[in-house]
């Protein structure tokens, strides 16, 4: 991501910004966002030149213009961003993740200029880096179905093609206002678009909000006459724009879109996107007479203009991170909206699991899977299962099954110890440790060899934070002994009865096993043995090698100190070797874990066949810790990016487990010879 424009909390004294609207008091985030960018709100009467606040051209920016008149100060405007949330405002989403702030005009009026306006037209936006940021950013919101709300299905059906789109807006909306648009103007709109398209079907798009039954729309029931038909179901504009062959809009950002999508609109009203010669303009702004590219307009309407923020890290950013941030809400709403029945978690799994999987819809527990199974056909729910409680012959035909396991970059601290995990692995293919079947991440590698440079150089980013940091899975730490010199090999123990060992191993099972062919293929080698972390605290058993085959026994040493004084990596199944990997290690694997046979390490054990795909070690790394995991913020509570969880661990800015579950830790650690209390 790169470096947000604009002052951050703290670094300059804020200027007061007066207002006269209820909103500016009670809504912190749209404070905390001009408080970032340098304004202070504040009540009183601005003094000659100050500054005063009003909400685009709502009912109540009238106050604040005519205190702005009297006492000779400037008025700044402010709107929403063009990507807000998941859920409109007014049917209860979360704030938004941006703000537009403008001193000369209102974006959404063509009648004067406005910030952005004069952007647009004088900005140079030839500048090459910017530029491959606005593709890679249009292509993004396309590929992940992103727009200003984002509350809806990508893979809910839209009509068959072709078809000609029409897009409704809310009665009152101030860019249809401003526009001067009226209810003849959009029935002129729907009127031309049957008629320059004879024979094809007319689909008119409601407005989420009328749809929601706020506010009303300027098509009813009434419209749908002959080829006319009214969509008001929540589907992806981007899968509506991909089956038009015309759009027609007054002033809807959906018209922008459809510029991104690759259309030339028509549009009625004076919007921010029309007068710049990707449009078919009813009413053209005069004042507009430049020629932008579809990568310009993109570039000045959403990295240049908007200030992002992000809520998890509070702080100004970049398009992207906010994009990201937006990305993981919608990913949460799409995958919990219908709700959940879990089985096979154990007690103090379950609070975790509901900040991460119920928030969005109904979330409940049920014992044992079969009974669970039921619960969630009658229900329409998907089945959440803990993977390693599954076997491998249950098969439900009837509702989706979902495997569940620790991400990535889980914790500081053992999950073992009942830490809480950051990150969840959730699959509705398999898992990723087992290799018998293929998983989702598994396609997810194999689609990441085709990934856009742009993409890449997120994961790349990504790696290089994770180095720097030293992240790792549970962030234990430890000190480092003397190491002897010479090739030195690190061989990390395993539980011996985890399943990616069972599932993925063949010929080589055990620790010893791991052991014994590490040293006889290496003769001369420093073997560096460390036993399972698991294993040592004594919450696991781990199998014991002969010992005596190592050079050096590590117990407590910090892993990535560790990777980063050894050579190369042996490993059974052990996500030390992803991380080895992560940090330019070389690594042998006797096994076949997530990270095997793509060509990425020397593979002793049996690889699957299906995987045939050489992604880049950076695609990998963005399907195993971008697109695969779900990442929850410890601090605020949200869905978010890998970049937080980065942070959170790297700086141990996290909530410490409650009494109970520390009671429960130490009881488990007591009694850790007695398997029912972990298994």
């Amino acid at each position: 991501m790169v470096d947000p424009e604009g002052p951050q909390a703290g670094a300059e004294t804020p200027r007061p910004l007066f207002v006269y609207s209820g909103g500016f008091l009670t809504q912190a985030r749209v404070r905390r966002i001009l408080r970032l960018a340098g304004w202070q709100v504040t009540l009183g009467a601005p003094p000659e030149g100050g500054w005063v606040g009003v909400w685009g051209q709502s009912p109540t920016a009238g106050r604040g213009e005519a205190v702005a008149d009297r006492r000779g100060a400037q008025v700044l405007r402010v709107e929403d961003a063009f990507l807000r949330s998941v859920h409109p405002g007014r049917t209860g989403g979360r704030p938004a993740l941006g703000l537009t702030l403008d001193s000369t005009g209102v974006h959404f009026d063509g009648r004067a200029p406005s910030d952005l306006e004069t952007l647009l037209a004088t900005h140079p936006l030839d500048d090459t880096p910017l530029l491959d940021r606005a593709r890679a950013g249009i292509d993004w919101l396309r590929s992940a179905h992103l727009s200003k709300y984002t509350a809806f299905d990508p893979a809910a059906p839209v009509p068959d093609a072709p078809y000609v789109l029409v897009i409704d807006q809310t009665r009152g909306d101030a860019s249809v206002t401003a526009s001067g648009a009226t209810d003849a103007m959009f029935r002129e709109m729907l009127v031309e678009a049957q008629a320059d398209h004879p024979g094809l079907p007319v689909l008119v798009k409601v407005h989420p909000e009328t749809a929601a039954g706020k506010r009303e729309g300027h098509f009813g029931p009434d419209d749908q006459t002959g080829r006319v038909r009214l969509i008001s179901d929540a589907v992806s504009p981007w899968a509506l724009l991909e089956g038009a062959v015309a759009v027609y809009t007054v002033s809807s950002q959906l018209g922008f879109e459809a510029i991104l999508a690759g259309h030339r609109p028509r549009v009625w009203g004076q919007p921010f996107y029309a007068g710049w010669g990707l449009t078919e303009d009813t009413n053209p702004p005069h004042r507009r007479t430049r020629r932008l590219t579809r990568a310009q307009l993109f570039a000045g309407a959403m990295l240049l203009y908007p200030k992002w923020y992000d809520p998890c890290m509070d702080r100004l950013c970049d398009f992207e991170t906010a994009t990201a941030q937006l990305q993981a809400e919608t990913r949460a709403w799409r995958e919990d909206r219908r709700g959940h029945v879990a089985s096979g978690m154990r007690l103090w799994k379950r609070k975790p699991l509901r900040k991460f999987l119920g928030t969005e819809g109904a979330l409940t527990f049920t014992d044992p899977v079969d009974k669970a199974g039921d619960q969630a056909a009658a229900t329409g729910r998907d089945l959440v299962v803990w993977a390693g409680k599954l076997t491998g012959d249950f098969h439900r035909s009837d509702i989706r099954v979902i495997r569940a396991e620790d991400g990535f970059l889980r914790s500081r601290g053992l999950g073992a110890r009942l830490v809480p995990p950051l990150s969840l692995a959730l699959d509705d293919l398999g898992i990723y440790y087992d290799p018998t079947r293929e998983s989702r991440l598994e396609r997810m590698v194999a689609e990441a060899a085709d990934l856009p440079p742009a993409r890449l150089d997120w994961a790349h980013r990504l790696i290089a934070r994770i180095i720097d940091t030293g992240v790792t899975k549970y962030n234990i730490g430890g000190v480092l002994p003397d190491l002897p010199q010479g090739h030195r090999i690190l061989v990390p123990g395993q539980v011996e009865d985890d399943a990616s060992i069972r599932l993925g191993c063949s010929d080589v099972t055990t620790n010893a096993g791991l052991l014994a062919q590490v040293r006889a293929e290496n003769p001369g080698a420093v073997l560096i043995w460390k036993p399972h972390p698991d294993v040592e605290a004594g919450l696991r058993s781990g199998g014991a090698p002969d010992e005596t085959l190592a050079d050096v026994v590590v117990r407590q040493g910090d892993p990535v100190a560790l990777i980063g004084a050894v050579d190369e990596v042996w490993t059974l199944t052990s996500l030390l070797g992803f991380e080895a990997l992560i940090r330019g290690k070389t690594v042998t694997c006797l096994g076949t874990p997530f990270y095997a046979g793509w060509g990425l390490t020397r593979d002793l054990g049996r690889v699957p066949a299906r995987r045939q795909a050489r992604p880049s070690l950076a695609a990998l790394v963005h399907a195993a810790l971008i697109d695969y995991p779900r990442y929850r913020d410890p601090v605020t509570g949200l869905p978010t990016t890998p970049e937080v969880i980065v942070e959170r661990l790297a700086t141990g800015d996290i909530p410490a487990p409650g009494t109970a579950t520390r009671l429960v830790s130490k009881l488990q650690g007591l009694l850790a010879s007695q398997s029912w209390l972990w298994r």
